[in-house]
Parts: structure tokens; C-alpha cells; sequence
């Protein structure tokens, strides 16, 4: 081999190598510190007696799901059931505060587990409908098992919620 190509393959693999070395670094500084969570657009106010002369902002409807139909509201949900994964069994009351499922301590729903994100996703009341919104978790976040992104999806009683290795369900 000529020195020329030599040299330019040695260049190429120390570029290669660099370029791991920094994802690796990339990698560990996001587990370890986490990402940031991002702000719905139109977050639900906290809970509490609306004024009675100004009605509410109708909320906007997410595009990425078509089905509406049997959407939850707060009057049929009451509590979220972990149907498969470590906490199978589980069953957690549901308020009207937003609740984030992920790895982290400060998570509502703590889930342990090698594919969930520090920061998964978020379970939320917007207007009468409860919501499920990724936070751009590596292994995504599953309804009814189609992958959530972007826009936050409605989610109806009985659907199948994944996230890693735990599946969970809302339920009256």
C-alpha cells in the first residue's frame, strides 16, 4: 500500500474513533443528568375553581392519532393498573396533576428497568381528556401499540400503555 492511502486510512480511523468517544460521553452525561422536559404548549392550568365569567380555552386536538372515539375522561378513570413488567399488579390512584413515568426518583410512577428513559413520558388531564405525551425517551413510549410522537395521543379505558418493559392501562 502507498504511504498516501496509509496515512489517510490511519486519519479516517482516528476520526471514527473520536466520533464514538463522544457519543459515549454524550450518552452518559444525558443518563446521568437527565434531559429536559419540554412544556406542553397549552398546559392545563392547576386544578381549581375556574373563574365563572371567562370559559375555559377549548383544548387542541392532537393530529397524531386519528381515534377519539372512548376517549378517558376524568369521570370514567380513577386509577392506573400496571398490567405487565416488575410492578405488575400495581394500581395507582390518578388526580388531576400530571404524572411523569420514567427511571428518575422525581417521576410519579418510578419504573426500573434498562429501556426506560430518566425522563419517559408523561400522563396528563387536558380539558375532560387524559393524555399520554413522550418526552422524547430513546425507546419511545407505545398506545395501543403504535409509537407516540410529537403530538401527545388521547388515550381510551383498556388501552394498552408500554413503556420499556412495563405495560399499564387506564381504568374506571
Amino acid at each position: 500500500m502507498s504511504p498516501l492511502v496509509l496515512l489517510l486510512l490511519r486519519i479516517g480511523f482516528l476520526v471514527l474513533l473520536w466520533f464514538f468517544v463522544l457519543g459515549v460521553v454524550y450518552s452518559l452525561r444525558a443518563d446521568l443528568f437527565g434531559v429536559k422536559v419540554r412544556k406542553l404548549p397549552a398546559e392545563v392550568a392547576p386544578a381549581g375553581p375556574a373563574p365563572a365569567s371567562v370559559p375555559a380555552p377549548a383544548a387542541p386536538r392532537p393530529q397524531s392519532t386519528p381515534r377519539t372515539s372512548g376517549a378517558a375522561t376524568t369521570s370514567t378513570v380513577s386509577k392506573l393498573v400496571i398490567t405487565s413488567g416488575p410492578k405488575a399488579g400495581l394500581e395507582l390512584p390518578l388526580g388531576t396533576q400530571p404524572m411523569t413515568i420514567g427511571r428518575s426518583s422525581e417521576s410519579g410512577l418510578v419504573i426500573r428497568d434498562d429501556y426506560t428513559s430518566s425522563h419517559h413520558a408523561r400522563l396528563l388531564l387536558r380539558g375532560e381528556t387524559w393524555i399520554i405525551q413522550d418526552l422524547d425517551s430513546t425507546n419511545g413510549t407505545f398506545l395501543a401499540g403504535a409509537r407516540v410522537s410529537g403530538a401527545p395521543a388521547p388515550i381510551s379505558i383498556g388501552d394498552a400503555i408500554k413503556v420499556g418493559a412495563t405495560t399499564f392501562e387506564l381504568r374506571a
